[in-house]
């Protein structure tokens, strides 16, 4: 989030400095510094029981590809909270286990995605109205599926083929 005025009494902010991080937003009726953070969210590889992962098409994001499963943080979840709630809303599936992969700066949006892998085994699709249509698809066959301008499922949905089938290598 982006400050420009105070939170709490509405002045506009200036600039302070404020030691090893150099000059910062404040304001100088509250005594206060505001930083510019980005939002946390998530983003989700599924894999199935048979080594599928699951795209949803979102109409909002691309017409021609698919993507993966993102969601907000919301006050008083946890990351994994956060993959749980949003595999479940986004496509009727629920999560067994999940593990971290890596994060990503989104910085058109001012995001920190925090990547994930969630283990789910298959169960009926629910609707969303946020996704226009899911699909599983063979690790091997999903990769030019995937939006990869001004979206990070491309680069995470790579980072996950490549664990996953390290793991399949080592089997």
């Amino acid at each position: 989030m982006e400050f420009n005025f105070c939170a709490q009494c509405g002045n506009p902010l200036e600039y302070k400095e404020i030691g090893d991080e150099g000059k910062q937003k404040y304001c100088k009726h509250c005594n206060k510094f505001f930083f510019d953070n980005p939002a946390g969210c998530v983003i989700v590889t599924i894999v199935n029981e048979n080594n599928q992962v699951l795209l949803l098409k979102q109409n909002y994001i691309s017409i021609k590809k698919y993507t993966l499963c993102t969601g907000y943080l919301k006050k008083g979840d946890t990351l994994e909270d956060t993959v749980m709630r949003e595999v479940l809303e986004e496509t009727g599936q629920q999560v067994i286990y999940c593990e971290y992969v890596q994060s990503y700066y989104f910085e058109p949006k001012n995001l920190i995605m925090a990547g994930f892998i969630a283990y789910v085994k298959t169960s009926k699709f629910t609707s969303s109205n946020e996704v226009d249509g899911l699909m599983w698809v063979d690790l091997d066959n999903v990769s030019d599926m995937v939006e990869r301008e001004n979206n990070f499922s491309g680069v995470h949905l790579d980072k996950c083929i490549e664990i996953l089938k390290q793991r399949d290598q080592l089997k």
